[in-house]
């Protein structure tokens, strides 16, 4: 895990001088507005620190959905983005139980932006339809983090993994990790 903390630093410390930029990096120039589709595969039940090892997934029978509005904003300087998320987790086979509908509300921030790459994480909550083995409470905090690439002013492409868990308010609390792709059109 340090080795992963000491790269994400060093990423971070290359790319600073790049950030001054006044374009948000996930939205382009003149954008006020994003659609996102979100397609994942799951990766296991765990912790928040499996979601990026991948030494660690477990495929599972379980993918995900989501349709993501967003706006830019600021946070603390940083370039970011503002997102209401309606999603569906399809589990199949003998995991079929672990189905659920779930909208939220989310914020992720763009830590470092070079040469129209970017990378950044992001934090929300999320309110399910239903209850499971995995995790028995409704209200979920999903937390992501990604790499995007400008494909042009309009359209980018990201690769994510999100962990969808309820920081331990109940007694049973496995989480879901997630792996996918997401392509936007912003306007």
């Amino acid at each position: 895990m340090k080795k992963y903390i000491n790269l994400f630093l060093i990423c971070l410390m290359v790319a600073a001088p790049a950030m001054a930029s006044d374009i948000n990096p996930m939205f382009g120039q003149g954008n006020k507005n994003g659609i996102a589709i979100y397609a994942a595969q799951g990766t296991g039940p765990g912790t928040l620190f499996k979601m990026v090892d991948p030494f660690l997934w477990e495929f599972e029978p379980m993918t995900f959905a989501m349709l993501q509005y967003s706006q830019p904003i600021d946070i603390f300087r940083l370039p970011s983005r503002m997102n209401f998320n309606v999603m569906q987790n399809f589990g199949y086979g003998h995991d079929r139980g672990l189905s659920f509908f779930a909208v939220g509300v989310s914020w992720d921030v763009a830590l470092v932006n070079w040469r129209g790459f970017y990378i950044g994480l992001g934090l929300g909550p999320y309110m399910r339809d239903s209850r499971d083995r995995y995790v028995t409470s409704r209200l979920v905090f999903g937390e992501r983090v990604f790499i995007g690439k400008n494909l042009g002013n309009d359209w980018h492409l990201e690769i994510f993994t999100q962990h969808f868990s309820n920081g331990d308010f109940t007694d049973i609390n496995r989480g879901f990790n997630f792996t996918g792709l997401a392509i936007s059109y912003n306007f």
